[in-house]
């Protein structure tokens, strides 16, 4: 297990002005980036930053909801259920109820798959073992346990190898981070973000 706790994520700035990012890792492969994984602070209405070749799965974890609207469609984003998009899209976020705060995967879907769930207490169990990929176990609620550490809100526990146990009592609550890669040789590193 790889621990990386939120107190130790550096802010980012973003260029409109209109939030922060805290990076908490990046899969680095030989082409590139395979995936990133960040919180983001939002303070305003704003458009999206271009990820294209990159697919987005956000998920408010504090706040409001938050309502994006592209071209052709709109999604809504609330509190806990991740929502799934194509990151090239032109993106306009409407905070419905003021700032909120996020969590952000993007990956790259010609060298691996992702996918969040959302894990809810009481619970007591293994989580499947990653296979050929890695899960990060992200604390949104409560104080849940992985194998015998407890985790704070905003922190991520990063498993590439085994399969974690997991302990969440009522009012815990976890987001399940779970990237494959698609070819079995794939050479991605798990890169912790500079602290």
């Amino acid at each position: 297990m790889q621990l990386i706790r939120r107190s130790e994520l550096v802010d980012t700035p973003w260029k409109n002005g209109g939030g922060t990012t805290r990076r908490i890792a990046i899969g680095s492969g030989e082409d590139g980036t395979a995936w990133t994984l960040s919180l983001a602070d939002v303070a305003q209405d704003g458009p999206f930053s271009d990820f294209a070749g990159m697919v987005r799965i956000l998920t408010v974890l504090s706040g409001g909801s938050m309502t994006l609207h592209a071209s052709n469609q709109t999604f809504t984003a609330k509190p806990g259920e991740p929502v799934r998009f194509d990151g090239g899209l032109q993106v306009e976020a409407h905070l419905k109820d003021g700032p909120l705060f996020d969590l952000n995967l993007m990956f790259d879907p010609t060298i691996c798959e992702g996918d969040v769930f959302r894990l809810d207490g009481p619970m007591d169990r293994n989580i499947a073992e990653p296979v050929n990929g890695l899960i990060a176990l992200h604390a949104l609620l409560g104080s849940p346990t992985v194998d015998t550490t407890v985790l704070h809100i905003g922190d991520t526990a990063f498993y590439e190898q085994t399969a974690p146990k997991v302990s969440l009592g009522d009012g815990d609550a976890l987001l399940e981070v779970r990237l494959t890669y698609l070819a079995q040789s794939a050479a991605v590193r798990l890169c912790i973000a500079e602290r």
